[in-house]
């Protein structure tokens, strides 16, 4: 069967260098004894070490064309290619309920949404592994106090572990994207719980990160009611004169549990 077309709307850059592809497998190896979920196999160059684990492995591929490919490939996994969009799945259906490693060359345009989309589903993937765009990586990998230290960062820092593990040129690939790739490794911490409302510290985050250059006690002020700025303006909270990538993951939880008595009731006290 002919070669899959790299097609540009689907954001397909194509892994043509085996030794990576098989260290991108070995990633999935630090998760042992459960299954593997492909995301984006293309046609199947990580595919082919992945099934090689001794486990069951199944792969999400949103091309018709890749899946007819990796049929035609991988007959042994004709009944575990799954063509469908992973962003709209349903990740309880995939492997009855059971946790899973994720993992594959993801698209570079949708991988913060494929990231987002794991946390929600937290409780199923203990580990998560691939390659995505560099400045990504290091994005997720940062720790404060650094230009790339972003959302990204501190909300999967809030339930992962992260790794960079190595960088990858932009040659092994066919076409070559304009910008040079990494390999990392996410795995689950021990935190159950956050202790602040979760919901809040995620727009918490967003919002404050949207206004990046901006001290806390200026950028908070959209989130509280109007009555509370002065409040806010005034506070002699040293956290407030300081701006969002000086802050970790306790941090934020502590500033969450900080805001959140005037976002529920309103409540006229000290910030």
């Amino acid at each position: 069967m002919k070669q899959v077309k790299a097609k540009k709307n689907l954001g397909q850059h194509f892994l043509t260098d085996l030794g990576i592809a098989r260290r991108i497998a070995d990633t999935v190896d630090a998760c042992p004894n459960i299954p593997v979920l492909e995301i984006g196999p293309g046609m199947g160059v990580l595919t082919q070490y992945l099934v090689t684990k001794q486990r069951m492995v199944k792969a999400v591929e949103i091309d018709r064309e890749s899946v007819a490919y990796l049929n035609a490939t991988y007959p042994q996994l004709r009944d575990s290619i799954i063509g469908d969009d992973f962003l709209r799945m349903d990740l309880n259906d995939v492997f009855d309920g059971q946790p899973f490693v994720l993992t594959g060359n993801y698209p570079y345009d949708i991988s913060s949404q494929i990231f987002f989309k794991m946390l929600d589903y937290r409780h199923l993937v203990p580990c998560c592994t691939g390659m995505i765009q560099r400045e990504v990586a290091l994005r997720i990998a940062s720790a404060p106090g650094n230009k790339a230290y972003g959302i990204l960062s501190v909300l999967i820092q809030a339930w992962y572990d992260v790794e960079y593990l190595f960088t990858v040129d932009e040659h092994v690939f066919n076409p070559p994207p304009k910008v040079k790739s990494a390999v990392i490794r996410m795995t689950r911490n021990k935190v159950e719980t956050l202790g602040c409302d979760e919901v809040l510290f995620k727009r918490l985050v967003k919002t404050v990160f949207n206004q990046r250059r901006k001290m806390l006690r200026v950028s908070l002020r959209q989130m509280l009611p109007s009555d509370c700025e002065l409040l806010v303006a005034t506070s002699d909270n040293p956290m407030l004169t300081r701006r969002p990538e000086q802050l970790s993951v306790a941090d934020f939880v502590e500033l969450t549990n900080t805001i959140q008595p005037f976002i529920d009731g309103n409540e006229t006290r000290e910030i």
